[in-house]
């Protein structure tokens, strides 16, 4: 990759991090009220909330029964404890414990999990069967729980010593001298797993990542681009090794990133910035911009037989590290099998574990390339270059566009219709920028480059716009023949709005009059009834109505008074004063 396109995909990733730091401020930002730890939109909305401290919101007793602990826990109201996050552990190898036995819990959807997950309220039982050669037992217990009102607690750990002759409990929330020396021993029948295997894990999802479609094709032009140049064996291990520090580094920092938010309380794990509607946004722009570099239609420099030509200079150098953070922030919507159990063990492992093991999930990413270039025999095995390789890398623009695809589609899910349909605008944008600016052969700044960098900018803002101002509460009724009688013969006021999906006009009119804060506000406080009828598809009951009144399509706007008068018709172009007059005039 060129070093200016590194510097335009930066600058974009700049302005949608600004962008989506302003976001977090919007009104729009709801706080679930079943995420697994506290967000910071819970922060901001909980101020009229008064949330206890964990060790109030959750208490447990325990006793010892034959050969079996009993842990009872009692809940506070308005709180619950998931029964998936229970984790039992004792300190000293010389005690085992096994399964636990739970009780039925009640079954909740929850939105951070995107599942059914099963609570409990009010208080729970779980019973631990248990051996130990010891006279005293040392057991360290995790739960997680959260409050209805929308803040969740982060993993909650407590330290359990049981004295098995006296029957005595101590229950501590940091642990004792001899834990802290000690490793603590898994449940019997669970996976174990060491710091070895997970590392291995590890490396085999780093690897795994390459044969994505969005990865692929970067690593691929990447490898390619060796076979096209006359590069020492020095020089190719040196981009190796800048690709690879690309690649370790932004795992990393993402990593520490994860890591720190989830210390201040934040229910976040690997992906979590595909949480972010605006992310997910920057990352179908990027696709898309990066499917029309490999389609041709974007020109990077000469073309692909240039590519790595100035691989032997310090550029080259930055470029290679370049691609390798570019290789990371496109691997971010793929997973991979064997990250599972590595990601689960670093999350809940000291800092520095856990970064360990990130760092070899990038090494694994950029194994490959490394052996690509510190072996001298695997380059040389590389297809010769020739015209098929622009042929290739063309193909590879389609799994680019793929993934965009998806990634509109998880964005449409994330927020609704209108955003999709927005950012589909921006990318149209971004198309006919790239047009603009190809158009003009000139040196300077022309008219043609000026239009360019409107619509790009366009294209980013345009989508920002549409999240913030989305309204997820209608805040009108559905049209229909005998509400719009029941409320006549009541004496009602009523403002009837027919519409569609594919009427422009109607669209601008909601935009510009019909959607503000005043609009509304005026309908409350003359006690108006407002009904909409969407005629997007056919509906013999809106067709009657625009029949009625001599109108052969939409919009029609219908303003009827209090009591039983004639309804006013109003434009159909409307701006905002005027309605706000009309609606005056129901009295």
């Amino acid at each position: 990759m060129k070093k200016s396109l590194h510097i335009a995909l930066l600058a974009i990733l700049c302005i949608m991090g600004s962008q989506g730091w302003a976001q977090n401020f919007t009104a729009d930002s709801q706080p679930s009220l079943s995420s697994p730890e506290l967000s910071s939109s819970s922060i901001l909305d909980s101020s009229a909330v008064s949330f206890v401290p964990v060790e109030q919101a959750y208490q447990v007793a325990v006793a010892v029964e034959e050969d079996q602990i009993i842990f009872n826990w009692s809940i506070r109201e308005g709180y619950y404890l998931y029964r998936g996050r229970f984790n039992f552990n004792a300190v000293d190898a010389s005690s085992q414990l096994r399964s636990p036995v739970f009780e039925t819990g009640k079954v909740k959807w929850d939105d951070y999990f995107e599942a059914d997950v099963e609570v409990y309220y009010q208080q729970t039982t779980v019973a631990v069967p248990f051996q130990s050669t010891a006279e005293q037992i040392e057991i360290q217990i995790e739960s997680q729980g959260c409050a209805d009102a929308g803040l969740c607690y982060p993993p909650y750990k407590q330290w359990i010593t049981i004295d098995l002759d006296s029957g005595t409990v101590e229950i501590s929330t940091s642990p004792s001298a001899s834990a802290q020396s000690q490793q603590p021993a898994s449940i019997e029948g669970t996976k174990k797993f060491s710091l070895g295997l997970i590392l291995l894990f590890a490396l085999a999802g780093g690897m795994i990542l390459n044969l994505m479609p969005c990865v692929f094709p970067v690593l691929s032009i990447k490898a390619l681009s060796f076979t096209m140049t006359h590069q020492t064996d020095k020089s190719k291990q040196a981009h190796g090794l800048a690709y690879t520090a690309g690649v370790v580094s932004s795992f990393v920092a993402i990593a520490v990133v994860m890591l720190a938010l989830r210390a201040a309380g934040e229910a976040i794990g690997w992906g979590f910035q595909l949480q972010s509607p605006l992310f997910v946004i920057f990352l179908i722009y990027l696709f898309f911009v990066m499917g029309l570099a490999f389609a041709g239609y974007l020109e990077i420099g000469s073309g692909l037989m240039s590519m790595g030509q100035s691989s032997g200079s310090e550029e080259g150098l930055g470029s290679s590290f370049m691609t390798g953070v570019l290789a990371t922030t496109v691997a971010s919507p793929c997973t991979a099998p064997f990250m599972g159990p590595a990601l689960g063990f670093a999350i809940s492992q000291p800092p520095y574990v856990a970064l360990l093991v990130f760092a070899c999930l990038g090494l694994g990413m950029a194994l490959p390339f490394i052996l690509l270039t510190w072996i001298p025999g695997l380059s040389q095995k590389l297809p010769r270059p020739g015209q098929w390789m622009d042929t290739f890398k063309q193909f590879l623009a389609f799994p680019l566009f793929i993934t965009a695809v998806w990634l509109l589609w998880v964005a449409g899910r994330q927020t609704n219709i209108d955003v999709a349909a927005t950012v589909v605008s921006g990318m149209v944008l971004i198309a006919m920028a790239i047009w603009l600016w190809k158009l003009n052969k000139a040196p300077g700044v022309s008219r043609s480059k000026v239009l360019a960098a409107v619509c790009l900018m366009g294209s980013l803002v345009f989508p920002v716009l549409s999240v913030s101002e989305s309204r997820e509460v209608p805040l009108w009724q559905t049209y229909s023949p005998q509400l719009l009688s029941e409320l006549r013969e009541e004496g009602k006021p009523v403002f009837i709005n027919l519409t569609a999906d594919w009427c422009i006009t109607c669209l601008v009119n909601e935009k510009v009059a019909l959607g503000s804060d005043d609009f509304y506000k005026a309908m409350a406080d003359n006690n108006i009834s407002y009904l909409k009828g969407d005629w997007t598809n056919n509906d013999p009951a809106i067709t009657k109505l625009l029949n009625q009144y001599q109108r052969s399509g939409v919009p029609l706007y219908l303003l009827y008074p209090t009591g039983q008068g004639k309804p006013e018709i109003l434009p159909q172009i409307l701006l905002a004063p005027m309605v706000l007059e009309a609606i005056s005039r129901t009295k």
